[in-house]
């Protein structure tokens, strides 16, 4: 029996996080779609050049991100995913059951333009791809599995010597 048991490094979940953040940083920039979604979210792209954002904000969108992010380590890992294809597999079909719903469902209900959702959703599944990647093919950190029972009864049979 193997008593080693692999888990995601904690260091990986912090590359997919500066690495998410990267990516909606140049995704939601003047270079890809910044401008769409700043008119589709009603706010004027010939404001001051320099937006500043509130702080208790960015804490919140990290903290988003890496409870994504720590979820999809759990899948990752405990599917045993350490290939690109598995990988991408798993990030899409996540992107397509959890993210897409939900802005469907905000889109529907909210009267929000489905433009900017496809905005959101393409960000999104460039981000899960991403995460699920960086979380699979990173070198997972080896732990000692601990076996109570035989640990108890090597105790017992200390014990009776």
């Amino acid at each position: 029996m193997n008593n080693n048991v692999s888990r995601i490094s904690y260091l990986a979940m912090v590359a997919a996080l500066v690495a998410a953040a990267m990516v909606s940083s140049v995704w939601y920039s003047p270079l890809l779609f910044g401008k769409q979604w700043m008119e589709l979210s009603g706010m004027s792209p010939a404001g001051p050049t320099h937006t500043t954002i509130n702080a208790w904000k960015f804490f919140i969108d990290v903290v988003r991100e890496f409870v994504v992010i720590y979820v999809l380590a759990g899948l990752v890992n405990g599917l045993g995913i350490v290939n690109w294809r598995g990988a991408l597999n798993l990030g899409f079909w996540v992107w397509l059951g959890f993210p897409v719903q939900m802005l469907v469902g905000a889109s529907l209900w909210d009267n929000k333009p489905w433009a900017l959702d496809l905005i959101h959703a393409g960000d999104w599944l460039i981000k899960m791809l991403l995460i699920a990647l960086i979380l699979a093919k990173w070198p997972r950190v080896q732990m000692a599995r601990v076996q109570t029972s035989s640990f108890v009864a090597g105790q017992d049979a200390a014990a009776n010597q």
